[in-house]
């Protein structure tokens, strides 16, 4: 089920039909081929999430080298070269995805100070222990708060994918 979890999310927004399946099967496929080597003391569920990330993420490039190509052919003077620095970092696509992401969870979590302020700490590059530092928060109430999160984005999870 973490690993069902993990694909959904690594391949949530994917153009092409690719579904997180594919992702999941592709990413087990890497390790077993040896393409993909997994490290000594990594948890698997952390390698094969990291693996299913890079493999988005590699889809997405690709999709976007492909959108240039088709730009530069329809107009040679541009030669697929972006004026607007954000578009180098994600099409607008993913970038709207991401935000309505983010605001859903946001929602989600608005009554929940600790959560937020979790993922507040997360989003500046914080480690749990930083975290629990810069916040005041003790280790008991950092992972009951973690567990609430999983289990409600889960269940969010299961009812949003649910016609």
């Amino acid at each position: 089920m973490r690993l069902k979890a993990l694909a959904q999310l690594w391949s949530r927004g994917l153009p092409g039909g690719i579904g997180w399946t594919d992702v999941l099967h592709e990413a087990i496929l890497r390790v077993l081929d040896g393409s993909r080597v997994w490290p000594l003391g990594v948890p698997i569920l952390a390698f094969l999430s990291g693996v299913m990330r890079s493999l988005c993420d590699d889809y997405w490039r690709r999709v976007r080298s492909e959108q240039r190509l088709l730009v530069s052919r329809d107009d040679p003077g541009q030669h697929g070269v972006s004026s607007d620095p954000v578009d180098e970092l994600a099409d607008p696509e993913r970038v709207a995805l991401a935000v309505a992401g983010l605001a859903e969870v946001f929602r989600l979590f608005a009554g929940d100070r600790v959560v937020l302020q979790i993922i507040d700490g997360l989003a500046n590059g914080l480690t749990a222990r930083d975290i629990c530092r810069a916040y005041g928060i003790s280790d008991i109430d950092y992972d009951t708060a973690r567990r609430r999160m999983r289990r409600a984005l889960l269940r969010h999870q299961r009812n949003w994918s649910t016609p």
